[in-house]
């Protein structure tokens, strides 16, 4: 049970309050909504919504664990039946607290608190798939950057390098030696047009 709330208890006693909240949840699952006081609602609220939380894990340890609180065997049997399987997709929220107004007798505050059947979840993706269509675009931006010579770093090709056994074709290599001093030569050049004249 969680931990209660400063303040008056429901009862006189931690006792009584325990008997009292377990009461109203075994009529809430019983009936589906109840009426009663705000107060109340609002301290039956956590203490309904876990016992569906631990219904919805179905497992024997869970079921004993809501038989510490909900005593009627049935109540909890349709709670595990049919009431948990309605919220296996809902994360949370299985209530509803509406106020009703004051009570005729002593001007309490009224609520009726509800669990909540039969209402569409909004499937909210996840975190990671509302993330993965950014860093798929980030991913292929560099793909597509060209180097400094305005080519494409794909479109450059590695001198092949002959394995052993096999005769160097030494004027092969000449010739990729003097294709990569004419274009250092010809960016050298360049860099100097672009300088101003005041520079020298």
């Amino acid at each position: 049970m969680p931990t209660p709330t400063k303040g008056h208890r429901l009862g006189g006693s931690p006792a009584h309050e325990r008997h009292i909240l377990a009461n109203l949840a075994t009529a809430l699952f019983q009936h589906g909504r109840i009426t009663t006081t705000e107060a109340k609602a609002k301290r039956l609220r956590p203490v309904a919504e876990r016992l569906i939380t631990f219904a919805k894990r179905g497992d024997l340890h869970a079921r004993r664990h809501v038989l510490t609180v909900v005593t009627d065997k049935g109540v909890v049997h349709q709670l595990f039946t049919e009431i948990a399987p309605e919220f296996s997709e809902r994360a949370g929220g299985y209530t509803r607290i509406t106020k009703i107004g004051p009570r005729k007798g002593d001007n309490a505050a009224m609520a009726v608190i509800e669990l909540v059947r039969g209402e569409p979840v909004a499937a909210r993706p996840r975190r990671r798939a509302r993330r993965a269509p950014a860093e798929a675009t980030a991913a292929a931006a560099p793909a597509a950057t060209t180097d400094e010579a305005g080519e494409a770093p794909e479109a450059r090709q590695a001198p092949v390098v002959p394995e052993e056994g096999e005769a160097e074709e030494v004027d092969d290599l000449a010739d990729v030696a003097a294709d990569d001093e004419e274009a250092e030569a010809t960016d050298d050049a360049e860099a100097e047009d672009d300088k101003p004249a005041g520079d020298a």
